[in-house]
């Protein structure tokens, strides 16, 4: 199936922005958004790009899956665990089965050379799900898909794209759907493919526009541990955690009120010993622990970020946009990055 420029398989970062959650669901527009808008105004994202539902379409299609996944789903009671259980992972066993098309892989491949050629031969890049639907709300998927940290070469890249098709159909996704009355085949797929930050030798975490317990809308609220970030998103590491003061920082000033020092007892690495996982936790030395993982400079510079984004959203959505934020800081280039940027709920 031939795709014209009109209705391409991959989708550069900078070639998407908002408008576009329907091709490539909300994380890629939203990172597209950022490249293109924000970029220029001094925030740093990793480059990327993401495959469209249609190339996921494609895959079903291609692979005559469809027609066995949707047998397999007919009449599913989502409180039946075990049957659920069973049926999804025939369909998750399905799909990894299937190559992808030679279009799609060939076009990942070269994608991935492109992103070389910028970054460094077989760069290392995290593999994320987006689920998208054109008749409903982005925010329905939100976490339901995985994610697949410090991916290199092109071989590991396509297993994790499958992985990541994959992974529309885990218990939990096929119960949510279900229950609400949506239609499993429907829902489409993006997968963002994005250089990794080494945060590995460095720091990271999440950032909101407000302070998330009170809803008081004039701090800006940092979390942050040794590592790469996931340990902070799931809550399984005590973080450092920092509020600014977001009238006096736009002002100029500096005004950090709060700063908490977490025990950040693990970090997560890459996984340099092979084996089946990308990356694995390791224990934080004493010393590393009793210091704070970023300076003032660098949270008041996070900060500064975290306003230009919640204005650029505001702007968009005609409101305030309080936004949660994922960032992190390279260990070898000592530089910030905003991984991930979405409305706070």
């Amino acid at each position: 199936m031939e795709r014209g420029a009109e209705n391409p398989r991959i989708l550069w970062f900078r070639e998407i922005g908002l408008a576009d959650v329907a091709r490539v669901g909300g994380k890629n527009a939203s990172l597209g958004e950022m490249i293109r808008e924000l970029g220029p105004q001094g925030v740093r994202i990793p480059d990327g790009f993401a495959t469209s539902a249609d190339a996921y379409r494609e895959f079903l299609a291609q692979s005559s899956l469809e027609g066995r996944v949707r047998e397999l789903l007919s009449g599913l009671d989502p409180r039946d665990v075990g049957t659920l259980a069973s049926r999804g992972g025939q369909i998750r066993e399905l799909l990894l089965r299937h190559p992808l098309p030679e279009a799609l892989s060939a076009e990942l491949r070269e994608a991935y050379r492109r992103l070389g050629e910028e970054y460094g031969e077989n760069p290392d890049v995290a593999v994320r799900s987006s689920a998208t639907a054109e008749d409903l709300p982005e925010a329905s998927f939100a976490g339901q898909q995985e994610t697949f940290l410090n991916i290199r070469g092109e071989a590991a890249l396509l297993e994790a794209c499958k992985k990541c098709f994959a992974s529309l159909f885990t218990n939990r996704a096929i119960a949510y759907r279900a229950e609400r009355g949506y239609d499993h085949l429907q829902v489409a797929l993006s997968v963002g493919v994005q250089k990794m930050v080494r945060s590995d030798l460095g720091s990271s975490g999440v950032m909101f526009t407000l302070d998330t317990e009170s809803g008081f809308r004039d701090v800006v609220l940092i979390n942050g541990a040794y590592g790469l970030g996931e340990n902070v998103v799931q809550g399984v590491v005590d973080p450092d955690e920092f509020l600014v003061f977001k009238p006096t920082l736009r002002e100029g000033y500096r005004p950090i009120l709060q700063r908490r020092l977490g025990s950040k007892e693990i970090r997560m690495v890459y996984n340099a010993r092979g084996g089946s996982k990308e990356t694995r936790n390791v224990p934080v030395p004493p010393a590393e622990r009793r210091r704070f993982c970023v300076d003032d400079e660098e949270i008041l510079q996070l900060a500064r970020w975290g306003l230009l984004v919640e204005a650029h959203y505001s702007a968009k959505a005609g409101q305030d946009r309080p936004m949660d934020l994922e960032w992190a800081k390279d260990g070898r280039s000592g530089e910030l990055f905003i991984l991930q940027a979405r409305p706070e709920t």
